[in-house]
């Protein structure tokens, strides 16, 4: 299964129309991703019924938030519960360790539309733990690279956090994942959801081709 991160609804559209099978939406690809606008969502909303997991992250940088901050996360959820499939965030502390309370907060402003925690995770220092605590706070997925900056280099600890977690929360390899690579991750990873940009060119416009090639390689080793 393939999710496509889309920064504009145009992409959106070209990811939905090449065979994604999931749309995250963000803002912003310099920043790796922000709350998008609402008007995007429902002009996207217009276009396709495929599912759209909305990315809610006040602010670039790191992801331990003010009070203001946490209280604009809540008012997004509110925001774009009525167009969204999902949510993806996540909270950390001042030791990067996963934020229980506050998570818990959001997923049950959120219910019953599932959550994904994002690569937030990949800040902590113990995954598993981590893990751990996601599964307690009621995330359904987490997007990670195994603590690494890519995929290609933690592809092994995802496939490893999925064999002792996954029959109770599923993991999503992401992290420079291109038609390139795919394959041999598969391989690796083993996991279901499978996440990509699909930009091959300079800019944040998702390459349909790219979308299209990464699904063929995984219906062909599903």
């Amino acid at each position: 299964m393939l999710e496509v991160a889309c920064f504009d609804i145009s992409s959106a559209i070209v990811a939905a129309e090449a065979g994604a099978d999931r749309i995250e939406l963000c803002a912003d690809y310099v920043a790796g991703g922000v709350t998008p606008s609402p008007d995007c969502v429902q002009s996207i909303r217009k276009e396709t019924t495929k599912p759209i997991n909305v990315m809610i992250r006040p602010r670039p940088g790191n992801f331990t938030y003010s009070e203001i901050e946490y209280e604009q996360m809540k008012a997004d959820v509110h925001l774009f519960k009525p167009e969204a499939s999902g949510f993806v965030f996540g909270i950390l502390d001042e030791q990067n360790r996963v934020d229980k309370a506050r998570n818990r907060e959001l997923i049950e402003l959120a219910a019953p539309l599932p959550c994904t925690f994002h690569r937030a995770f990949d800040q902590v220092l113990d995954l598993s733990q981590a893990t751990q605590h996601l599964i307690e706070c009621g995330f359904t997925s987490v997007l990670t690279s195994g603590g690494q900056p890519d995929a290609v280099r933690g592809a092994d600890k995802v496939a490893g956090l999925h064999k002792e977690y996954g029959n109770r929360i599923s993991f999503i390899l992401g992290g420079g994942i291109r038609s390139m690579n795919i394959d041999a991750l598969r391989a690796t990873a083993n996991v279901e959801w499978y996440h990509s940009a699909a930009i091959t060119k300079p800019g944040e416009v998702v390459d349909g081709d790219e979308v299209r090639t990464i699904q063929a390689i995984l219906a062909h080793t599903a």
